[in-house]
């Protein structure tokens, strides 16, 4: 490797997330500031939003009815 062109590596970079969780990892920089990690991130809690999959089924249906009804208004 040439020397002088990489940045400089900290095997010990602290990162802080907004939920107040802190741990160490390698970076190229010294602190980093996250908005969510393995702690907070619903995926990993269990606490995960499931979408209402048959409400936005409904709301699609609803939207093609109306587009056929103004089609067929159309052809009158």
């Amino acid at each position: 490797m040439k020397q002088d062109i990489h940045p400089k590596y900290y095997p010990q970079a602290r990162v802080q997330c907004a939920c107040g969780n802190t741990f160490t990892v390698g970076s190229t920089k010294e602190f980093l500031e996250v908005e969510i990690c393995s702690k907070c991130h619903p995926f990993y809690t269990g606490k995960e939003k499931m979408m209402d999959t048959m409400g936005q089924v409904q709301k699609f249906r609803k939207r093609l009815a109306r587009k056929e009804d103004l089609k067929k208004r159309k052809r009158r």
